[in-house]
């Protein structure tokens, strides 16, 4: 077989990008898949993934997790993007693409705040970053999914929000904390400031999920579809090059989190996903059954919620450490 060489970024790459977006995969994961097949050409020589085989796709991961001391995640997601470029771009369905292992997700007891740490990180917090952080503690939505909002998803009335295609492609409902109605609704009416300069100024309305934004090419620029967590400034999207409005962005609150960690003087591994466990741990300590925890938060295996049992387990357990005993007996 003659030797094809390719170029890093070459029509491969755009047959990818097809394919991912084809099954309406998120633009985090086309980035990554893109990453990983090009990180895996480049490491081949520029060779063409057809003249590769299992034997080159094995060697590669190897030199991910020894010499690139890649975590075991980022190897089961290079592992994804190569398999997905074999069967879904190449057509290719062979016997080794179903022998190579993958290694194993090692448990791992999620970092929970107790309520006291929560009550200084929120205080020290300020603005939409502080208001969001209440959001996601109250509510324990991901980080994306309160950031990716639209006015039509809060109803007042009811005192629910709905989480629209969040992890698995699935739409859930979560409470609307009372505390919050207020601050939500001065956010909601800043965004509709920034939505009314947007519809004065001519400019594109906001994202709209692919299918919805075909058939109804005007519902981007409508109120209802608006985020609550604007971006203060207008930005290109990354796909269609169209220049419009996004949401905050996740650095900044990302930014913002670990800046109130250290003013709260908490010396924990805490990230905006923290807020999530500790929703969780909060939730069952407070007496609120497994099921609708896992429901909340979006698991489609209870097991996965069961996590946050063992951590109450450990903390109410009556197992006395035999130092505390002997301590007593002297």
């Amino acid at each position: 077989m003659n030797r094809t060489s390719l170029r890093p970024g070459g029509r491969l790459l755009d047959q990818l990008r097809e394919h991912i977006r084809y099954r309406h995969y998120s633009l985090r994961t086309e980035e990554a898949y893109v990453h990983w097949v090009r990180a895996f050409i480049r490491w081949s020589g520029l060779r063409h993934p057809r003249e590769l085989g299992g034997a080159e796709v094995e060697r590669f991961l190897q030199h991910l997790a020894v010499e690139k001391k890649l975590a075991a995640s980022s190897h089961r997601q290079a592992l994804s993007a190569l398999l997905f470029l074999y069967r879904e771009v190449l057509g290719l369905n062979l016997p080794w693409m179903s022998q190579i292992g993958r290694p194993a997700a090692k448990p791992r007891v999620p970092t929970v705040l107790s309520q006291g740490e929560v009550g200084r990180l929120l205080h020290v917090m300020e603005g939409e970053t502080a208001l969001l952080g209440r959001l996601l503690y109250g509510t324990g939505m991901r980080l994306t999914e309160g950031l990716r909002l639209r006015v039509k998803d809060v109803d007042f009335e009811r005192r629910v929000i709905i989480v629209r295609a969040g992890k698995g492609d699935k739409d859930r409902l979560v409470m609307l904390p009372q505390s919050l109605c207020t601050s939500l609704k001065q956010q909601i009416a800043r965004a509709h400031a920034l939505w009314v300069a947007d519809r004065t100024g001519g400019n594109h309305g906001v994202e709209l999920p692919d299918a919805l934004g075909r058939k109804y090419p005007r519902a981007g620029e409508s109120w209802a579809w608006f985020w609550i967590f604007p971006a203060s400034t207008l930005s290109t999207d990354p796909r269609s090059g169209v220049i419009r409005r996004h949401h905050m962005h996740e650095k900044r609150m990302q930014r913002a989190m670990q800046t109130a960690v250290q003013a709260a003087q908490i010396h924990k591994q805490a990230s905006v996903h923290t807020l999530r466990h500790s929703f969780a741990t909060h939730a069952l300590q407070s007496g609120t059954d497994i099921r609708t925890v896992q429901s909340l938060l979006g698991h489609a295996d209870v097991a996965t919620t069961m996590i946050y049992t063992h951590v109450l387990a450990l903390q109410s357990s009556s197992v006395v450490s035999p130092l505390d005993t002997l301590c007593s007996l002297s």
